[in-house]
């Protein structure tokens, strides 16, 4: 992609993957569930979205011409209900150079054992994803190390949404979100980091809300990621001036553009690929001076290296 740093590949490290599945389990939890012929006119009225066909290939081909059509290298596709590995799975083992696999996993369900195992094993699949909060669950707790044993094992990556947290579909369909924050402090990880120093632990949106506890966990422990995925609004929330350019500085004082991964958490058509969250992003690097290198690190290099372990 040509870019005001030059010309550089750009792999998004966050992007989610609404699937046939994910509309499906979604439209489950109504209070009328709609059957599998009426799924899409019910979805069609609370939101005015396009949906994709129930091969989830349409939909990887679907990314992949958006990322032709913006000069995307690679993007990583979140399959973003639980169970739903299988979707994305299919998407990137039809285009294995243009989609990363990542899933979300309840880590305290009597199924995630085995769930992680296959996921890497078999199906490829590279990320695993946590959200604690979703979940109920402390990222110490002694149920999450066979997954974490498992993600090592395989090379994988572990993101993990800390702070706040808020699933716009969710609101739009009228479902609740029983999310608890107490579960959502990104120091919950220090311990486990340590325990497994060679595992990397990606923590998206500067830490949501928690961007002190993410960058005095980074400090001490060198396998803590984060992204800058997202319009990152909450920073609205905080009782000090907070904005982008500062997250950036910030990251790149305590982190170093070697822990920094670009990401845009794009998700449902026709909006695809947020190309507005790019260009804020390089109007503040810009703005910040950043090195052509180093903001290359960020925009791609990170990512491929830990994808190459």
């Amino acid at each position: 992609m040509q870019t005001p740093f030059g010309e550089m590949p750009v792999i998004d490290a966050h992007a989610h993957f609404f699937s046939y599945r994910f509309f499906a389990t979604l439209a489950a939890e109504l209070p009328e569930p709609p059957s599998e012929v009426e799924l899409y006119p019910t979805l069609r009225k609370r939101i005015p979205w396009e949906f994709p066909e129930a091969d989830p290939v349409d939909l990887g081909k679907q990314w992949v011409a958006e990322m032709n059509r913006h000069g995307i290298s690679r993007m990583v596709l979140i399959a973003s209900v639980p169970r739903d590995e299988e979707s994305v799975a299919a998407a990137a083992q039809a285009y294995p150079d243009r989609i990363i696999a990542y899933f979300l996993l309840n880590p305290i369900s009597d199924d995630a054992p085995a769930r992680i195992t296959r996921a890497f094993a078999e199906l490829g699949v590279r990320g695993v994803c946590l959200f604690p909060a979703m979940h109920r669950f402390h990222l110490w707790d002694q149920r999450l190390l066979p997954i974490y044993e498992t993600a090592a094992a395989h090379g994988g990556i572990v993101f993990v949404h800390c702070g706040y947290l808020k699933v716009g579909i969710r609101e739009k369909l009228g479902l609740p979100s029983r999310f608890e924050m107490r579960f959502a402090n990104p120091v919950d990880l220090h311990g486990v980091a340590k325990a497994f120093p060679n595992l990397p632990f990606v923590i998206p949106h500067f830490g949501c809300g928690y961007f002190r506890e993410l960058l005095l966990l980074a400090d001490q422990c060198s396998n803590i990621y984060t992204d800058t995925s997202s319009s990152n609004d909450w920073v609205h929330l905080m009782p000090y001036p907070l904005d982008l350019k500062t997250l950036f500085a910030k990251s790149l004082q305590v982190l170093g553009p070697e822990r920094i991964l670009f990401g845009t958490d794009s998700s449902f058509f026709p909006r695809g690929w947020r190309k507005d969250i790019f260009d804020a992003q390089v109007e503040v690097l810009e703005a910040l001076q950043v090195p052509a290198p180093q903001v290359t690190q960020m925009f791609s290099g990170n990512i491929a290296r830990l994808l190459a372990r």
